[in-house]
């Protein structure tokens, strides 16, 4: 089924919008100094006051989400009854990874496990073969579930809303079941502004962190220097680049270099799975597995009150944050790309395919880096505390055609890169156009270059720890507004649950009348009833 989709001119939104986060990029480049100072203090204050807030949130929806899937809520279809999936399952899952996360992966996949080997969760002695395990449970679980489980919910209420509902594509329809009209006016325009924040933050962190990386990769390849300077040329070229898969459309630019994306990303993973220590890789994966099933609940519920220890701010509070700032941004983006899914195959879709490609993913790259690092030369652990972006090309660096395999993956960077641009563009520029699905090109641009300013003061003004700062202060607001989402999910589905059910019943019946008179009819050789006709007459 094909589905055509109206354009809409920007409304206030966009406006008020586009001036605070232009207002914010003029400070930066003004005074980078002062900003990474303000935020510094907001950080700490942020994590201080409510860490704890972060983690218990984010292991409530990991528990809603898959109460949904195993509920009979399940069987609701994000549409209308005869809806079907817009697009086929590889495709889907190629837009998921492509729309931004997929940058996260290749980032992290190397580097995070090896630099929690040597900074280590409290209690966990550094540089053990425990450290080796935690260490890639703890990359895992920053990746799998949780994650996924924050970007599903938001994905669910705008997709129901949407598509079932009739309502526009913006955070704020998620709401009108619970405060109906009052969402038409400033009340819902502060909801979605507030979310258009949150988004743009939470897309720039990931700008700084693929440009980081494609600069790493240049100066591991070549002479080029890996500076921010070069950093911020790197954002300027993709900026430039991803108006022309802008200009192309959803259904071919971001599409197809999806696909081109997932099918690299294969080709790189199966070259670490040939290449590295194969053997080691596999029993990574199943050790991995079993302790994060085994280990997931103590890991969501587990601060330390008694100690004065901030690696859970440093890293595990900084991912929730991070993702609940992603969430407006992957949340319509994902219900863009899943109308006529059940509720079940969403959910089996968004929760169970990323976290198995992630346990899969750290176990190969972050696997093959801590064997190099515990059996072999080293030296792996002491670029990631250094420069984390150079982390990834060092790893593949210690295996044949490294060089090539390198280039590959700054290639597949580039391309994740490209496609978060044009996602991020397209679902800014619909939460600022009044909901529309087709936002006009002028607004992708805009928010295109926003973005790109962004991600450029953040690095100006602290780099990776500014990148972290921004997305863990933006996201404390948003994590309001999904508990809100959360209510309003369950008023709708249980509405409509009801609903199902009675038409069901009544069908039911229909159909047990009509058994009833049929068999009455051949026991008695009575004339078929016809309503119809009886009608006329």
């Amino acid at each position: 089924m094909k589905y055509t989709y109206k354009e809409k001119k920007p409304g206030s939104v966009f406006y008020i919008s586009a001036i605070l986060v232009a207002m914010f990029v003029l400070w930066g480049f003004i005074s980078p100094s002062s900003l990474d100072h303000v935020a510094s203090n907001a950080l700490n204050a942020t994590i201080e006051n409510f860490g704890w807030f972060y983690m218990v949130v984010a292991a409530f929806f990991v528990g809603f989400v898959i109460f949904l899937a195993v509920s009979p809520y399940g069987r609701l279809r994000l549409g209308k009854p005869d809806d079907r999936p817009e697009y086929n399952f590889y495709t889907w899952v190629g837009m998921l990874f492509s729309a931004g996360i997929g940058v996260g992966f290749v980032f992290w996949g190397v580097a995070e496990p090896v630099l929690y080997y040597v900074d280590t969760p409290h209690g966990v002695i550094p540089e053990t073969a425990e450290a080796a395990r935690v260490g890639l449970r703890y990359a895992i679980y920053h990746w799998a579930l949780h994650p996924w489980a924050i970007f599903s919910l938001v994905a669910l209420a705008l997709a129901y809303v949407q598509y079932r509902k009739d309502q526009p594509a913006l955070i704020s329809s998620a709401f009108y079941p619970l405060f109906g009209k009052r969402m038409d006016g400033w009340f819902g325009r502060a909801i979605d502004i507030l979310a258009v924040l949150a988004t743009s933050t939470g897309v720039a962190t990931t700008f700084g962190l693929s440009a980081m990386q494609i600069s790493g990769g240049l100066s591991y390849l070549t002479n080029i220097p890996n500076t921010v300077l070069t950093q911020m040329i790197i954002i300027v070229i993709v900026t430039i680049l991803f108006m022309f898969s802008a200009a192309s459309g959803l259904n071919k630019g971001i599409k197809y270099l999806s696909i081109i994306n997932l099918t690299t990303a294969a080709i790189l993973l199966l070259f670490i799975l040939i290449a590295g220590p194969t053997l080691f890789i596999f029993e990574n994966m199943v050790t991995a597995l079993g302790g994060y099933i085994t280990n997931l609940v103590p890991m969501s519920l587990t601060l330390t009150p008694y100690t004065d220890s901030v690696w859970l701010g440093s890293f595990t509070i900084f991912y929730w944050a991070w993702h609940i700032a992603w969430a407006p941004f992957m949340g319509l983006f994902i219900a863009r790309i899943s109308r006529g899914r059940t509720i079940r195959e969403f959910m089996a879709g968004v929760l169970i395919v990323p976290t198995l490609l992630a346990i899969i993913w750290f176990s190969a790259f972050g696997g093959s880096a801590l064997h190099i690092e515990v059996f072999g030369n080293g030296g792996i652990a002491d670029i990631v505390l250094e420069n984390v972006e150079l982390a990834l090309f060092a790893t593949l660096g210690e295996f044949p055609l490294g060089s090539i395999m390198s280039l590959l993956a700054v290639i597949l960077i580039l391309i994740f890169f490209i496609t978060s641009a044009d996602s991020a563009s397209y679902v800014l520029g619909a939460m600022t156009s009044r909901g529309s699905l087709n936002p006009t090109m002028g607004v992708k641009i805009v928010w295109g270059f926003l973005i790109a300013g962004t991600a450029s003061v953040l690095l100006l003004s602290g780099g990776l720890g500014g990148l972290q700062t921004a997305s863990i202060v933006a996201a404390l607001p948003f994590a309001v507004i999904m508990i809100l989402m959360v209510i309003s999910i369950i008023v709708m589905m249980s509405k409509d649950l009801k609903l199902e059910k009675r038409k069901f019943r009544k069908k039911q019946r229909e159909l047990i009348k009509e058994e009833i008179l049929e068999e009455l009819e051949e026991e008695y050789d009575l004339e078929p009833t016809n309503n119809n006709e009886d009608d006329k007459n």
